[in-house]
């Protein structure tokens, strides 16, 4: 009996260093579904620091939508991230005078699912939003300018649909406490920036001054090798403090291609031969 478990264990520790390499089993990975779209719709502005008036024109957009799988919540947590350039030319009731308007946005979110049936999806979840943009208003000569900057905790909500191969998917978010910059009434930036006068310029924020809503809905299309989606993206933005309102809406149509890739980078790539690299 001890020379066979001496015998077994040989053979075992033998087998086990003479075992190739390529057939253990790979490491697992998470595909990311991401897409690049482009937006066209119609956008308000009113911020009573420029003007009293609201001007109305067009927004274009060029959003990326990222989504992908992570190892947190037992793997269950899907992540997501938002990076959205928009601008706009805005004009007056009269178009007597322009307005124009710009924006960065980028915001990471963490999804938890709470009902998973054969179609349908709804995830819950939050994560953190910055933006950096501004006004511009052609008529003005002393104070043209309004700029715009905000950092938030979020809060979110997603749901997902399919038939018949068609993918629909809803989202909406909110902010509920963060930080924005707004001047004081008759407060220029050369006194901000030049002479050192920034006192009352940051603020706390949450829903007693300032309101925000993203609405996004996308449908995917699946067209023999390519997939389409297409959508709505409605963006809701309200401040109001030191006794300047800001207010701008926009709804927009969106279209672009979404895709289905890989996230695997870093000693992964070398040390698992099943996936053949075209670079390394």
């Amino acid at each position: 009996m001890k020379k066979g478990a001496i015998i077994l264990t040989v053979w075992l520790s033998v087998a086990t260093l003479l075992w190739p390499q390529d057939a253990m089993p790979p490491e697992p990975i998470r595909p990311v579904n991401q897409s690049t779209l482009v937006g066209v719709g119609a956008l308000t502005l009113n911020d009573t620091y420029l003007s009293p008036l609201r001007y109305d024109g067009t927004t274009f957009t060029l959003l990326h939508d990222r989504l992908n799988g992570s190892r947190y919540a037992n793997a269950r947590l899907l992540l997501q991230q938002q990076c959205k350039i928009q601008g706009a030319v805005t004009k007056n009731p009269t178009s007597s005078a322009s307005e124009y308007y710009g924006e960065l946005d980028y915001r990471i979110s963490g999804f938890y699912p709470l009902l998973q049936q054969s179609r349908f999806r709804l995830l819950a979840g939050g994560g953190w939003e910055a933006s950096l943009g501004g006004i511009y208003n052609m008529r003005n000569s002393n104070n043209p300018g309004s700029l715009k900057a905000s950092t938030n905790l979020n809060l979110s909500v997603m749901a997902f649909y399919g038939w018949r191969g068609v993918t629909f998917r809803w989202q909406l978010g909110t902010p509920f406490i963060g930080l924005f910059f707004s001047p004081e009434y008759g407060h220029s930036y050369y006194e901000i920036f030049t002479l050192g006068n920034s006192q009352s310029t940051l603020h706390f924020a949450s829903f007693h001054n300032q309101q925000a809503f993203r609405n996004y809905f996308t449908i995917d299309l699946p067209i023999r090798n390519v997939t389409l989606r297409v959508g709505y993206l409605g963006d809701y933005y309200r401040t109001d403090q030191n006794q300047l309102v800001t207010r701008v809406v926009s709804h927009q149509f969106v279209l672009g291609l979404a895709f289905e890739s890989l996230y695997y980078g870093g000693k992964r790539v070398r040390d698992n031969r099943w996936l053949e690299s075209v670079y390394y």
